[in-house]
């Protein structure tokens, strides 16, 4: 059926568009903080609690956003959230106080978070209808919109322009990516799409794939704020040069996530999961533990291509659960996933503060050993 594939294709090219924008959206904040923290005249503490409503905004609408993905459908909540998305961040390049910053923060945090779901629950279905793997390759594409938005709006403001004239040029360009590409999207999943659901507490297979992404997403967020303090720390990096063990990293997740769909076609979901969680493992212990730079370096590398098609293979396992609706399976398991990445730091930090940061990350290579020692439970 010619007609069938085409609509697949187009879906399949829109979903990889989507995953595109929200990684621009997100990276797009980092390069305003500090414009934003020196007009406000906040310190590095005021400013950290402050980002906890990001978070915050995503955690808490993403149990909501299962529900209302599950009852209208992926393609309006993705629509209507990547739009209110856009008209987040000029708001954010304008705040005039604490308060309103806060406020727009965790507007901000919620419609990332309703995209992050409903785009990953249409993935699931676009996956399921298309029958290859290709959710890495969706996960890739959003790697990429990181680099891209964070690397844009620095471009933009090197020129000279206005913060608020960069981000107006950013959310008005992915405001016509969504408008061009949400008519491409499904706009059903299938019968059950409508059935009435009720809220209740992850359990049993759901809870347990939850709690392999809360130590994935934690693997994550400790190379984001961890990564420079160690190479400055330990390894005798200047600060200026500290960032690179983290784009080391970043690059390697985003060409293993490139190249996920293959390699989990030739070796499976379990032995993906298997080998990425034990490669991640063995590069937190070389982080941790060689004191060459170079070897450190190489150790980071090894952690992006680990950790890289981790995620994307539990949320297509989650979507695939018997007895739940994908997009309250994904909203769960995103939900802790991100619990991770917030608290997963602090929790290093403790960690760290009682012994030392090299032991608070062999820590987590024991952790991602768990994880490849739990793999079956994304068998097909």
């Amino acid at each position: 059926m010619p007609a069938v594939r085409q609509q697949l294709a187009t879906a399949t090219r829109a979903t990889r568009l989507i995953f595109l924008i929200s990684g621009i959206g997100m990276a797009s904040w980092a390069p305003m903080v500090p414009y934003i923290k020196a007009r406000l005249g906040l310190d590095d503490a005021s400013l950290g609690l402050v980002l906890l409503a990001f978070g915050g905004g995503s955690m808490l609408s993403m149990p909501l956003v299962g529900l209302l993905t599950h009852r209208y459908g992926n393609r309006k909540v993705i629509s209507v959230a990547g739009l209110l998305l856009c008209v987040a961040i000029p708001l954010l390049a304008i705040v005039p106080n604490v308060l309103t910053l806060t406020v727009t923060l965790l507007y901000f945090g919620a419609m990332l978070g309703a995209v992050d779901v409903a785009m990953n629950a249409h993935a699931v279905e676009v996956e399921r209808r298309d029958g290859r793997a290709l959710m890495s390759g969706f996960h890739g594409l959003f790697s990429i919109g990181g680099l891209v938005g964070a690397a844009l709006m620095s471009a933009l403001l090197a020129l000279g322009l206005p913060l608020s004239v960069g981000a107006l040029a950013i959310a008005l360009l992915l405001a016509l990516i969504v408008l061009s590409q949400c008519g491409n999207l499904l706009s059903r999943v299938d019968d059950v799409a409508r059935q009435a659901v009720k809220f209740r507490l992850p359990r049993g297979l759901l809870l347990l794939l939850g709690m392999l992404c809360f130590v994935s997403f934690l693997a994550e967020g400790s190379m984001l704020d961890w990564s420079a303090v160690l190479l400055r720390d330990f390894r005798g990096f200047s600060a200026a040069s500290a960032g690179i063990g983290y784009a080391c990293f970043s690059v390697a997740m985003a060409g293993g996530r490139l190249a996920g769909d293959g390699v989990i076609a030739r070796l499976g979901p379990v032995w993906t999961v298997r080998i990425g969680a034990s490669v991640a493992a063995i590069g937190f212990l070389l982080v941790a533990m060689a004191t060459w730079p170079p070897v450190s370096l190489f150790g980071f590398v090894l952690i992006g291509l680990g950790a890289s098609n981790i995620v994307p293979v539990m949320f297509s396992a989650a979507g695939r659960l018997p007895g739940s609706a994908p997009a309250i399976s994904i909203a769960t398991v995103t939900t802790l996933g991100y619990a991770g990445l917030l608290s997963g730091p602090a929790l290093i930090g403790f960690l760290a503060h009682a012994s030392n940061l090299p032991v608070a990350l062999a820590v987590v290579a024991g952790l991602l050993l768990l994880v490849a020692g739990a793999a079956r439970i994304v068998r097909r």
